[in-house]
């Protein structure tokens, strides 16, 4: 099955790729989540408008990434969550709310999609998460999660 990416799916590609999938991946899976659409000729030409929005909101450069990666190295991002006893909160930390508790300690604004966490944070203590910057720049930066009083 021909696709059109429309978000970055992992070990696959960026928005505006056309990619072969097996057909229960792309019908199953990518299509209904809103990952992908069907690929047509009318289709490819949306291609242009996703790669246009991606270059908006995508890290130039090498050296921007660089860049980047030095602010976030420097970071000391704390989180406060609801907890009960032992240290385990009610839910766990989404990537959403790491790039806030970011940008409210100074940092850059990043993309929640690019994000990648240790497995499920659901218990206070200090984690290191990665964000993929540039095809060849990844940073990592320790989060402290912490029980809210």
């Amino acid at each position: 099955m021909k696709i059109i990416l429309t978000q970055e799916v992992s070990g696959l590609g960026t928005p505006g790729d056309i990619v072969e999938v097996k057909n229960g991946y792309g019908r199953n899976y990518l299509l209904p989540q809103g990952f992908a659409i069907r690929w047509s000729k009318g289709a490819e030409k949306q291609v242009v408008v996703i790669k246009r929005a991606r270059e908006a909101r995508e890290i130039r450069d090498l050296g921007q990434a660089n860049e980047v990666k030095g602010q976030l190295s420097g970071l000391k991002v704390t989180l406060s969550a609801r907890s009960g006893t032992g240290g385990r909160l009610f839910g766990s930390i989404t990537p959403a709310e790491i790039v806030d508790a970011v940008k409210a300690a100074g940092g850059p604004s990043l993309d929640r999609r690019r994000l990648e966490l240790p497995g499920h944070i659901k218990t206070t203590g200090s984690y290191n998460v990665q964000v993929k910057l540039h095809p060849e720049v990844t940073a990592t930066f320790p989060v402290n999660v912490v029980a809210a009083k």
